[in-house]
């Protein structure tokens, strides 16, 4: 199996109006879509679609009604001229524990069959259920990968939508690595990121991992919450959102 955890960091660090930093560790599954099946039978705290310490739910990305997330990308990868047959689509997300889980952002890696990487998928999702899937096209084989497109979708309640993402990341490895540079007329407002470093998939990988963070997708969304009040309380704009929205995709150039 090609699966595997990723164990690392995550870091904000925003740049005007005020200067906020935080930091925390997390763990990853990348996860090979066609291994889900194998990867419930073989890891005992593991399951697919059902509850478990740690578990994984279709439902919990693309159209989040519980359909093939399989046929979710090639329906998109279809729909904009993108190859889907024979392809290999490995996922980057927070897993559930205990049967929570909040996934700020989540990567989609699309490979054809000779393991070439043709497309990504970023999923963002923000605290009021809503969700937008920003995908692009990939034409040749990298390290490293940038993308750039315009904010269209409210994220933060402190940062207004008259922005750019820049985003960055490493072909996944021994390492992974995840960056968005966030651009207000020229100047860099915001930096995230999220790094790992590589584990097996399987049952003593992911005990591992699960006792160095046993609460993490609780801690993540509180943290976002605590982080938030102190914005909040440095007097940074509140910014209220303006439309409802539950699924949006864009296909970037």
């Amino acid at each position: 199996m090609t699966s595997s955890i990723y164990n690392g960091t995550v870091i904000h660090k925003r740049f005007k109006p005020k200067t906020h930093f935080f930091k925390y560790s997390v763990f990853s599954l990348f996860i090979d879509l066609s291994e889900l099946d194998q990867l419930d039978k073989t890891i005992n705290i593991f399951s697919y679609n059902k509850f478990n310490v740690v578990s994984f739910y279709e439902k919990d990305h693309g159209n989040r009604d519980g359909s093939s997330l399989i046929e979710w990308v090639k329906t998109n990868l279809d729909e904009n001229k993108i190859n889907s047959k024979n392809i290999k689509i490995k996922l980057l997300c927070y897993p559930r524990i205990f049967g929570y889980v909040f996934n700020p952002l989540s990567v989609f890696y699309i490979y054809d069959n000779n393991e070439k990487l043709i497309c990504i998928l970023y999923e963002v999702k923000n605290t009021f259920g809503e969700q937008h899937t920003y995908i692009f096209k990939v034409d040749d084989e990298k390290n490293l990968y940038q993308h750039n497109c315009t904010k269209k979708f409210h994220v933060s309640p402190f940062i207004e939508m008259n922005c750019n993402y820049f985003f960055r990341l490493l072909k996944p490895g021994e390492k992974i690595s995840v960056v968005i540079d966030q651009y207000q007329t020229n100047e860099k407002i915001l930096y995230a990121s999220q790094d790992g470093i590589r584990a097996d998939f399987n049952s003593k990988e992911l005990i591992k991992s699960y006792l160095k963070h046993p609460l993490m997708t609780f801690k993540i969304i509180s943290a976002i919450h605590f982080e938030a009040f102190k914005l909040w309380a440095k007097g940074i704009k509140f910014i209220k959102k303006k439309i409802k929205i539950r699924n949006n995709i864009t296909f970037e150039n």
